[in-house]
């Protein structure tokens, strides 16, 4: 059974409202000077890698990647490191217009003492992702 913890709780009301497609419920889980680094360093959508800062930004990724699909994020394991860090092993489905792709992932959720996300950051394999994709749709 896991801890509960204001990390875990943070995590586990993310994907919730991620999964449902309840874009302002999550971005209210947020800090507004959180930054989301997702995937951690460079990638298509995020080509200096400094992540999405504030949360404006931070609305601007849910349009991006979590808004257009159907997501099912399936944690496997949490690790929680005190009251206000957690990293969660976990599996991200998602299906856009029929296309289905499968990534697995680390995160790092850290709140800060309200309990807000001050920064999520998701370890994953860009390539992983682009070699389940039509040619040049990752830009």
């Amino acid at each position: 059974m896991d801890k509960d913890t204001r990390a875990i709780r943070a995590h586990k009301a993310s994907i919730a409202n991620a999964m449902a497609g309840n874009k302002e419920q999550w971005l209210s889980l947020f800090a507004e000077d959180a930054v989301v680094h997702d995937p951690v360093g460079k990638s298509p959508h995020d080509p200096e890698g400094t992540g999405f800062q504030g949360k404006a930004r931070i609305s601007e990724f849910w349009d991006m990647m979590i808004g257009p699909g159907n997501l099912t994020i399936i944690p496997h394991k949490r690790y929680p490191c005190g009251e206000d860090v957690v990293a969660v092993a976990m599996t991200a489905a998602n299906n856009i217009d029929g296309l289905k792709t499968y990534i697995e992932m680390i995160a790092t959720y850290e709140v800060n003492e309200a309990g807000q996300l001050q920064t999520l950051k998701v370890y994953w394999d860009v390539d992983a992702l682009a070699d389940q994709l039509p040619p040049g749709l990752m830009g």
